[in-house]
């Protein structure tokens, strides 16, 4: 376990420093040419699981971000890209469930839990930090990745280097989110709270806040969209972000199922390929897929 923390913290170290040098050379918010997986052919399931019932209907509804550059972020089509989408569209076709069928909604921090409890979506993939209060409410498979909290300021700002700076500071992030309650509780910011991310942009702009602050490749992707306005505080991430896959609580057979799916794309190339598609076109290093909590 402590070589893969060490290997995590080398990757993000690793992917910050990249983005200082050059992130400006994608242009369009880090996002790739990706193609659909290879849906697959009326796949088998235990009758009455969720996975029967979804390859039955032939279409799922999965949650993610829309504001999100490298992760989860509308296109000029209309339809969301990044890669949580493409974890998505796996997941999907090992239900012989093809890209077209997959029904998209905006889930902001503030209600993905609700979404998964009210029956809105089968799925959230959008950032989702897996924690002990999140599991009282829905269940998680994964993490399929693991990011971590940092500080976006204006380009010119050089007294913010670490979270200690921020105290008694106006800081923007999303209401319901890990970020938010950290940079409050831990650091003591004073929160600007906002209903997405891009929210934020703004105020930092003119300043009506010191920084924004989430989750270091969330920023990386803002950075990348405006390298003359913003930049990262530091190369430095101050938490460790495992990233969830939401479901309903307690629909253990589904969750164990997509954990398995989640350990068979790594090992035929499919997360590398996600990766590479989407957020890799700015993170040149590619991720390890983190250990999966079998809880």
């Amino acid at each position: 376990m402590k070589a893969f923390l060490t290997r995590r913290k080398s990757f993000f170290v690793a992917a910050t420093a990249a983005l200082a040098l050059s992130l400006s050379a994608c242009g369009g918010g880090g996002t790739g040419t990706t193609s659909d997986p290879t849906v697959a052919e009326k796949p088998t399931f235990a009758a009455g699981t969720t996975m029967e019932k979804l390859a039955s209907a032939g279409t799922i509804k999965i949650g993610t971000k829309y504001d999100q550059p490298l992760f989860g972020q509308v296109g000029l089509d209309g339809k969301p890209v990044g890669f949580d989408v493409e974890i998505g569209k796996l997941i999907a076709a090992k239900l012989g469930i093809s890209a077209d069928k997959i029904e998209w909604s905006e889930t902001v921090s503030a209600n993905r839990e609700p979404f998964i409890e009210q029956g809105k979506v089968d799925l959230v993939i959008a950032t989702y930090t897996i924690n002990d209060k999140r599991k009282q409410v829905v269940s998680f498979a994964g993490p399929y990745y693991e990011a971590g909290q940092a500080l976006m300021v204006n380009k010119d700002n050089d007294a913010i280097k670490k979270p200690e700076d921020v105290k008694g500071k106006k800081v923007c992030s999303v209401t319901g989110s890990t970020p938010a309650a950290t940079i409050v509780d831990k650091y003591g910011a004073e929160l600007v709270p906002a209903a997405t991310y891009s929210a934020c942009l703004e105020p930092l702009r003119n300043k009506q806040v010191e920084a924004v602050t989430t989750d270091n490749v969330i920023l990386a992707g803002f950075v990348d969209k405006e390298p003359d306005a913003f930049k990262l505080a530091s190369d430095e991430t101050f938490t460790k972000e495992p990233y969830g896959i939401g479901l309903k609580k307690d629909d253990t057979e589904f969750r164990n199922w997509i954990n398995d799916q989640l350990e068979a794309f790594e090992e035929d190339g499919s997360y590398k390929k996600a990766w590479e598609a989407t957020a890799g076109s700015v993170i040149k290093t590619a991720p390890e897929l983190p250990e999966i909590d079998r809880y």
